[in-house]
Order: C-alpha cells, then sequence, then structure tokens
C-alpha cells in the first residue's frame, strides 16, 4: 500500500491532497532562496484528532512532517523536506472563544491574525500582536516564529500573549500546556518553550491569548531625514528620552519610491528616510516629547499629524514596501535586532555593506526596539547579483552580532538563519536546544532540519 493510501485510511480522504500541481503550491514560504524537497502530500485537517491520528501515522512509519500555515513566513521554516507530508493547519480556523471576564481568546492554529483582531475589536478588546503580513498569516504561524510587529516596541511580542496551548507532540500525544489564569507558575514554562519553536518540538492544535482592553487613539508624529544614520540617531534619543512609543518604524526611500511606483502614493519626493512613530499616551506630552527628539536629531521636517488619513497612508506605505519591493526583483530579507543604542551604527554599516557588494538594499525597520529588516534586491536570473546579495546577508549577520544583536528578531531561523544562530550561541547552548528536541520529538520527524545545521 502506498503512502497516499494509507493516509486516507487514518483521516478523511478528503483531507489528503496529492495533486503535483496542488502539492507544489505548499512547498516553501516566501524566504527567497531558501531550500526545499518534494513532500509526498499536504495533508489540511480539521481537528485535533485528525492532527493526532497523522502524527502518530508519521511516528509509526518514520515519516517526517513539516506544519505549515498561511505559508507567509520568511525564513524558510515551513519549506518540505524529501519524503515529508505537508500538514497545513489552515482548515482549522474557528475562533472557539472571546471571553470578556478573563480578557483572553482561544483559537484555532488557522486563524487569520486580522480576522482575531477584528473579533476582539468588535467586543471592545484588543490582540496586540501585528505583524506586516497581519492580512494572511495565521495565528499558529504567529506563535511558531514568535511574531512581532508595529507595536512590539511598547506591547510585547506573541510570547507575551499566549497563556495556554494544545499541542501534540512527536510521540503523537495530545497535550495542554500553560493556564488560563492571570499567575501561575507551576512547573517549567513548556508553554513558553513552544513559542518560537517552529514546528519542531510539536503541531500546535489550539491557542489561548491574552487581550487588552481597546486602547486610547494614536497620534501619528512623521519626521523626514536626509541619512539613514540621522534617523537612526533619532531613534536612539527617542529611546533615551524614556518615552515608550506605540510604534516607531522607518522606511527609506528605496521602498517609498517602489510603493510609490506600484500605488502612486506621492511618498518619495521629499525625504531619503522617514519615521514614523505614534503615541497612545493620554495628553500631548508623550508626543512632542518624540517630536522634539526628531527635529534635535537633525529631521529636515518633523511634525504632529493632524491628518489622520495621511498619517494611515504613511503606515500604509510601510506595510506595503515588501510587496512593492517584490516587483523589482527577488527579495532576500534580514531580520536582525540590535541593541537600539546600535541602530545607527547598524544602519551605516548596511550603507556600506550595500556599496561593497554592489547590492541594492532596501530598508524598513521596527526602529523602536532594535529590528532591523534590510531588504536585498537582485534581478531576477542574475546569478552573480544573486551571490553578491548573499554575502552582503552574510556580512549584516556578523555586524549585528558584533554590535550586541541577534540573528533574527521575529522570522525565525528556520532555513537562512541555521549558520547564524550557531555563530551566536555557544556549543553547550546548542545541545540544550538538541536535548529538549530529543525529549519532545525523539523520532526526529517535526521540521527536521529546521534550525540546527
Amino acid at each position: 500500500m502506498d503512502l497516499v493510501t494509507a493516509l486516507e485510511r487514518v483521516v478523511p480522504a478528503d483531507r489528503v491532497l496529492d495533486d503535483p500541481d496542488v502539492v507544489e503550491s505548499y512547498l516553501q514560504d516566501h524566504a527567497e532562496w531558501a531550500e526545499y524537497g518534494q513532500a509526498v502530500a499536504v495533508v489540511r485537517p480539521r481537528a485535533t484528532e485528525e492532527v493526532r491520528a497523522v502524527v502518530a501515522f508519521a511516528a509509526e512509519h518514520r515519516v517526517p512532517i513539516v506544519p505549515r500555515g498561511a505559508g507567509t513566513g520568511l525564513s524558510g521554516g515551513a519549506n518540505a523536506v524529501d519524503g515529508c507530508i505537508l500538514l497545513s493547519l489552515e482548515a482549522m480556523n474557528a475562533v472557539l472563544e472571546i471571553n470578556d471576564d478573563e480578557r483572553l481568546a482561544v483559537v484555532r492554529p488557522g486563524v487569520v491574525n486580522d480576522d482575531l483582531r477584528a473579533a476582539c475589536a468588535a467586543r471592545g478588546l484588543w490582540y496586540p500582536p501585528d505583524p506586516a503580513s497581519a492580512p494572511w498569516s495565521t495565528i499558529g504561524g504567529n506563535v511558531a516564529t514568535n511574531a512581532g510587529g508595529l507595536c512590539c516596541v511598547k506591547y510585547g511580542v506573541t510570547r507575551d500573549y499566549v497563556l495556554a496551548l494544545e499541542v501534540v507532540t512527536g510521540r503523537g500525544d495530545v497535550v495542554r500546556l500553560g493556564r488560563r489564569t492571570a499567575k501561575g507558575v507551576a512547573g517549567y514554562d513548556l508553554c513558553g518553550l513552544m513559542v518560537g519553536s517552529e514546528g519542531t518540538l510539536g503541531v500546535i492544535t489550539e491557542i489561548t491569548v491574552r487581550l487588552r482592553p481597546k486602547r486610547a487613539p494614536e497620534r501619528t508624529i512623521a519626521g523626514y531625514f536626509d541619512s539613514m544614520v540621522a534617523a537612526g540617531e533619532a531613534v536612539r534619543a527617542v529611546s533615551g528620552s524614556g518615552v515608550v512609543p506605540s510604534a516607531l518604524e522607518l522606511v527609506d526611500r528605496h521602498c517609498l519610491e517602489a510603493v510609490d511606483a506600484w500605488k502612486n502614493m506621492g511618498l518619495s519626493t521629499e525625504a531619503n528616510v522617514v519615521l514614523l512613530a505614534r503615541s497612545d499616551t493620554p495628553g500631548e506630552d508623550e508626543a512632542e516629547t518624540i517630536l522634539r527628539c526628531f527635529r534635535e536629531s537633525g529631521a529636515t521636517w518633523a511634525a504632529l499629524s493632524a491628518d489622520e488619513q495621511e498619517a494611515e497612508a504613511l503606515f500604509d506605505a510601510r506595510r506595503l514596501a515588501y510587496p512593492a519591493l517584490e516587483r523589482l526583483g527577488l527579495v532576500l530579507t534580514e531580520d536582525v535586532c540590535v541593541p537600539r543604542a546600535q541602530v545607527p551604527e547598524m544602519l551605516a554599516r548596511i550603507e556600506k555593506t550595500a556599496a561593497t557588494h554592489d547590492t541594492l538594499i532596501a530598508n524598513i525597520a521596527h526602529a523602536g526596539d532594535g529590528n532591523l529588516h534590510p531588504l536585498l534586491i537582485t534581478p531576477i536570473g542574475d546569478e552573480d547579483a544573486r551571490r553578491r546579495a548573499q554575502a552582503a546577508f552574510e556580512d549584516i549577520i556578523a555586524d549585528a552580532l558584533e554590535l550586541g544583536g541577534t540573528v533574527t528578531g521575529e522570522h525565525g531561523v528556520g532555513l537562512l538563519k541555521r549558520g547564524g544562530l550557531r555563530r551566536e550561541v555557544s556549543g553547550p547552548v546548542l545541545d540544550l536546544h538538541r536535548a529538549i528536541k530529543n525529549a519532545l520529538d525523539p523520532l526526529g520527524i517535526l521540521n527536521p532540519g529546521k534550525i540546527f545545521v
């Protein structure tokens, strides 16, 4: 009996997809140049019991499983390996509960981030993590990579909001981790361990997240700068001032020009770099402090926006930057994070790297928490440009580590950052990682080849 026929006896047959064209569409995420293999089939379960049955089947037959959500990742973490079952959680997309009194929500992993946020907003509640991919990415994928977003500078990342998880382990056991209470320290934090584990420790089938009350309206502060370094100095000044903006984003001219060429928004005519800040603290003091930091750091123009539509257009440009740049060529996305005080130096080094390797590097950044996303753009089919871009990619990682940073702030290690992880952490620490992996996935079937070399 072939594997697909055997799978169709484990779960309903309509859950199993083996049409080559359909399977092809699931083989990789959005990580440019990350390798991927060929899957035997895609399975789209609709219930925890179906996930458990597939994992138990894979354990019995020693078949690798690669879990995935919407495939919007940028590190290769959801890419297929040869002979695997691609376990797509996209059909498990129910919001099971929104609890007003406890301020929590319980969802299946296939729920789209923006859909959860909209459901919460209708109840006067707010789910803060807001990656740029929020209109498409799923909560399960956000948990797998510990996704951040624009407001994480003030409100934290996905891990700060995950209270409990239902998980299928590599042994085929269904376990519940975490709690629903506001406090709790019983045992190790196995729930927290799963967040950011990229599908290598278990398959997440249910997620309980913490919610906040709906927040006050935000005010937007925009600043234009002639150079990346000047914008970086403004970021450092805001951090040193003691205020914590609800967003502090950087967008450079390359991004603005790409968005203008695509959407004709007219944003790229006046600045080489734009800083966008938001304040949701009552009163005007915080917004005025941010504005002063921009001006004292050399902004050619800075203002507190009185036009909410104009302010939203600027943030829309920030969100549209990545798809706009994809229209120019292949985009290899970086995701380094450095201490905020090192943002100006890191931005200067990125500019130097672009010149050294003759590579077009556009820049967007969650600048307020030092999370930088240099975007390396190469013409399709230009192998020499590809080699230069990959060398630049490695130099950016090296510079981030030298400045006390990390190789990934929110996209995950996946395939692209495995070498970087080995450079960032010591051998004994890698051994601890592998020991945890072996304990929870003793057969090594869950997303093999990811994170570790």
